[in-house]
């Protein structure tokens, strides 16, 4: 306003003038101006003397104020140029990533130099954890520790991701931290009951599922009848077994390793269900009146059978003397003071519901099958001595030894005719033991031949089955040696006869050399006596 007044105030000062008829040119120029600029002046200042306020205390207080705000742009100019003057905050530590395990602490380093009075933020995402010292977070996990370093305990799989330490000037200068979090693998069966059903000659699928930071391989193995994992079968979180055999029943392993922490498995049982397979411990079984046989099958089943003796085609039931025990899938038949109906035929039969199986069995009173126990190179040229054991409870009546000369060579065999000897067994008493070893002498026989032989023998319930064939070479000369035994004296023998040929060597250089020393004399004699 007061410069207003002091235009208007200039402008009637250079009015006065014009009137008095003294301007020149120019005068008249800055009059005609006035007389424009005057009204709008004029007005303005009615304007503003209309909204201000008019008395003189408002005045000087719009003064006082005036000289006030002065002074304020002043003090903040002032603390600009301080501030650009002063050093600016930098941090000292550097962002990194940090690799940790679930349930462990990790420290996240926040070191700022030159401050001031900015104020230090940590925040995640969008989220603000805490400004300068106070904590904005309500995660009790989470703390800061030796000024603004940032301490998160009990780490979980959700605390990955990136942490940022800012500080509030105008540029926001921050530093980045990114958690890896590390889990340790883990495993499951599916199903989750771990248990699987499939029939033989199908398939199965086994399945497990693991988990963990980084992913987990995968790999399988079956547990062995001790309990111990055998060798890896298969890879990856599948096993597809096709046409299952019974032997493939049993607990499969399924482990997880991703290297954090120890390897995980889980147990997935699989049964395999097949009807009943029978397994007879011995098909004959030799025995003898009031003594003890023990009849045995061993059967497998899933689900499990139930087992069934028979005699002749006739379930037996148990009784004092005929016992049935079950252990495990081996199953017995015991028949104590065995009478003379005991012996015949036997049957172990095994159903499920998906099938039935039987197995016979023999017991019997005659002699069990000749065994052998003679060497196979014989030490004659023209004999053979064959030696054989049978087992019997009753004294044997009769034994029955047949021979053949075989015809050999390295493209063809051709067996001669059968040479039959009866033989009677020296009586044994019934106090010694069932065994009975006999043993012969076939003569005349070709040196260096192939034989081959076989016995039955008989007691009072009859004959017992034939022996297997036994074959045996007659030495080829009068000295009775075995292949390696000839190599040895054939050794010897060339040892022997190259001593006397060397022997002879000797003898003949020793001759040779007296006849040179004899000539020799002789020659110097003729020359002494002039004969030259």
């Amino acid at each position: 306003m007061e410069i207003i007044l002091c235009s208007i105030r200039h402008s009637i000062a250079a009015e006065a003038p014009s009137s008095a008829g003294v301007a020149t040119s120019p005068s008249r120029h800055r009059r005609t101006s006035l007389k424009m600029n005057c009204p709008i002046l004029i007005l303005i200042s009615l304007g503003w003397l209309l909204h201000a306020p008019c008395n003189a205390e408002a005045a000087i207080s719009n003064r006082g104020g005036n000289s006030r705000s002065l002074s304020n742009v002043q003090q903040t100019a002032a603390a600009s140029s301080a501030s650009l003057t002063a050093p600016q905050p930098r941090f000292l530590s550097r962002g990194h990533t940090y690799r940790a395990v679930v349930g462990d602490t990790l420290v996240l380093p926040c070191q700022v130099e030159n401050l001031g009075n900015f104020v230090l933020l940590w925040r995640r995402g969008a989220n603000v954890l805490t400004a300068s010292n106070i904590m904005v977070t309500r995660d009790e996990r989470i703390r800061l520790i030796e000024g603004y370093n940032l301490e998160i305990s009990d780490l979980e799989p959700q605390d990955a991701g990136d942490y940022v330490c800012q500080i509030s000037d105008k540029v926001n200068r921050d530093q980045v931290h990114t958690v890896e979090i590390l889990v340790p693998p883990s495993v499951r069966a599916i199903p989750t009951s771990g248990q699987l059903q499939a029939r033989k000659g199908g398939p199965i699928t086994l399945e497990c599922k693991g988990s963990g930071n980084p992913v987990p391989s995968i790999y399988w193995t079956k547990k062995s009848g001790a309990g111990k994992s055998s060798a890896r079968i298969g890879d990856g979180p599948i096993l597809s077994l096709d046409k299952l055999e019974r032997q493939q029943a049993g607990v499969y392993q399924c482990t997880a390793d991703n290297g954090v922490g120890d390897p995980v498995t889980v147990d997935m049982r699989l049964d395999v269900l097949y009807p009943p397979d029978i397994q007879v411990e011995k098909s004959w079984i030799h025995s003898g009146e009031g003594f003890e046989a023990k009849l045995v099958c061993i059967v497998y089943a899933d689900p499990v059978a139930t087992i069934s003796w028979y005699q002749n085609s006739f379930p037996i039931q148990t009784t004092d003397r005929r016992i049935m025990s079950t252990r495990n899938n081996r199953h017995t038949l015991t028949i104590r003071h065995i009478q003379q109906e005991d012996f015949g035929n036997y049957s172990c039969v095994a159903d499920n519901s998906l099938g039935r199986s039987r197995k016979y069995m023999e017991l019997s009173g005659r002699p069990g099958p000749a065994e052998f126990y003679s060497p196979k190179w014989g030490r004659s040229s023209d004999s053979y001595n064959l030696t054989w054991k049978i087992d019997s409870y009753p004294p044997l009546e009769e034994v029955r030894l047949l021979y053949r000369r075989v015809l050999m060579n390295d493209t063809f065999q051709q067996p001669g005719r059968w040479h039959d000897f009866i033989l009677t067994p020296e009586h044994r008493p019934a106090t010694e033991p069932l065994t009975h070893i006999m043993s012969y002498t076939i003569k005349n026989l070709h040196p260096g031949a192939y034989y081959e032989a076989i016995v039955q023998a008989k007691n009072r319930y009859g004959w017992n089955e034939v022996s297997d064939i036994f074959q045996f070479i007659v030495a080829s000369s009068s000295i009775d040696i075995a292949p390696e035994d000839a190599e040895v004296v054939a050794s010897s023998k060339s040892r022997s006869n190259s001593g006397a040929i060397n022997d002879l060597h000797s003898a003949l250089f020793h001759f040779l050399l007296l006849i040179v020393v004899a000539l020799n004399n002789c020659r110097r004699e003729r020359l002494r006596l002039g004969l030259g």
